[in-house]
């Protein structure tokens, strides 16, 4: 007979004793398949527990990754703003070289170099920048002609800055030779004056022959004001021969004029002037039939029809 294994159950209600008998076999193959239920069941867990590791892991790596992709994203944006940033100071550097064009061509200034071009010597305007791209694309290309185009703006601006600083000396130039250049007439028309005797051959109130007037004379009554008719240094003041009581006055580029028969100075040797000031009397010194200023005007030391060189 085969050996059996028996389990007694008492009850602590007073009912009989239950007694169940189960072969040594069965008890195994029971504790077989309980075990394999242990194990079955403990899989599950550990498997469970690992996909939900690794679930968590995958979240956090799409987290990640879509952080990356955002900020990636805005790198590209931010790119794409940098290159219509560039185009725009493309586009200014461009108004500011047609600009200066402007002034030369009204100031009648010349270029000093051989570049007529702020991109150089045959150099054409570089194209806008494309920054119409799918922030999912790379940006590569984009960058790599913005940072070509960096490097011409660059050298584009340096240009433009010697341009503008030889512009603006030429006009500095211009405008001290227009300062300094006659341009008015000695005494104020506002002051009563009449021209008499002009620029040229005349007959002499002295002594009734054909003479060469270097200048010409403006009558007005004596002590009225005469003026300056340019910027520059007196460098003469003086008794001079029969022009009597005489001033002159050194405007620079070869140009110089004279102030004659005058009743007094109003300004000394070395003294700066300016065009309008006052800076004589009108007298009736040296030889004179009468109060006025002979007024000279000479370039390169020949004297020039003063008449050329009033606009008032």
């Amino acid at each position: 007979m085969r050996k059996k294994i028996s389990f007694v159950i008492l009850s602590n209600s007073g009912a009989p004793a239950k007694q169940i008998c189960a072969s040594k076999t069965s008890i195994r193959l029971v504790s077989v398949f309980l075990a394999a239920c242990l194990i079955f069941f403990g899989y599950i867990i550990y498997d469970y527990f690992q996909l939900k590791k690794t679930t968590s892991h995958l979240q956090t790596r799409a987290i990640l990754m879509a952080n990356e992709l955002n900020e990636t994203q805005s790198q590209r944006k931010q790119i794409q703003e940098f290159a219509n940033e560039i185009n725009s100071l493309k586009s200014h550097l461009v108004t500011l070289n047609n600009f200066e064009k402007k002034i030369r061509i009204i100031a009648n200034i010349e270029k000093t170099g051989e570049a007529n071009n702020i991109f150089g010597i045959g150099g054409s305007i570089p194209e806008d920048l494309d920054a119409r791209l799918p922030l999912m694309e790379k940006h590569n290309s984009l960058m790599r002609d913005m940072h070509e185009q960096i490097d011409e703006l660059n050298s584009a601006s340096i240009h433009q800055k010697d341009e503008f600083e030889s512009l603006l000396k030429s006009l500095e130039d211009q405008q001290n030779l227009l300062a300094s250049t006659p341009a008015i007439r000695p005494i104020s028309r506002g002051e009563k004056s009449w021209v008499t005797s002009g620029f040229g051959f005349r007959v002499s109130p002295f002594t009734g022959q054909r003479e060469f007037h270097q200048g010409f004379d403006i009558s007005s009554r004596k002590g009225t004001p005469i003026l300056a008719t340019a910027d520059g240094v007196v460098t003469f003041v003086g008794n001079k021969g029969l022009l009597g009581r005489t001033m002159i006055i050194d405007h620079g580029h070869g140009m110089v004029t004279r102030y004659g028969h005058c009743q007094k100075f109003l300004k000394k040797r070395g003294e700066k002037v300016k065009r309008w000031e006052p800076i004589a009397l009108v007298g009736n010194t040296g030889r004179s039939t009468g109060p006025h200023v002979h007024y000279e005007v000479r370039l390169n030391g020949i004297p020039v029809n003063p008449n050329k060189y009033i606009l008032n």
